[in-house]
């Protein structure tokens, strides 16, 4: 079985790809990212979802879908940023999905969820969705020049070292 880790043991072994990594999860001002999980079938699906980053933690509040139906099933999952308009840089990462079932937590996930949108109530529908925390295997960095870099630089993790 592989090492998972949280965000914030990233963090404290790899500031170097824990920053720019935020940086682009929250380039638009939210978190976005393209999340892929494993259908029934063994194939991917691919959607965009909104993580949240807070306390230590790659969260993220998954609606029912069939997205979230397979998290349930099968928690491996691959998250992936948002291209950038600048140049093309990229983060990744890939591990295990674990739902949140501590209702502290969830509280707190909620309450950066509202605040990073600026909402004071939660949105219709949002008690009928569901909070996973992300945790980490494997990272990719890749940092670019530019559009059309023929030498991007990539940095890769591993939670095992």
């Amino acid at each position: 079985m592989e090492t998972e880790v949280s965000w914030e043991q990233l963090a404290l072994a790899r500031p170097d790809l824990a920053g720019p990594g935020r940086d682009l999860l929250y380039q638009f001002g939210i978190g976005l990212g393209y999340l892929s999980t494993i259908r029934p079938d063994g194939g991917p699906r691919l959607h965009p979802i909104s993580p949240l980053l807070a306390e230590g933690r790659l969260l993220a509040h998954v609606i029912p879908s069939p997205k979230r139906d397979d998290l349930h099933r099968d928690p491996r999952y691959a998250l992936h940023s948002f291209p950038s308009d600048q140049n093309e840089d990229a983060f990744y990462v890939t591990g295990r999905a674990e739902y949140v079932t501590d209702p502290a937590v969830a509280a707190m996930a909620t309450r950066q969820f509202l605040t990073e949108r600026e909402l004071d109530s939660e949105p219709p529908g949002f008690a009928d969705g569901e909070f996973f925390e992300f945790l980490l295997g494997h990272c990719l960095l890749t940092q670019t020049t530019g559009h059309g870099d023929w030498n991007p630089r990539h940095q890769r993790w591993t939670a095992e070292g």
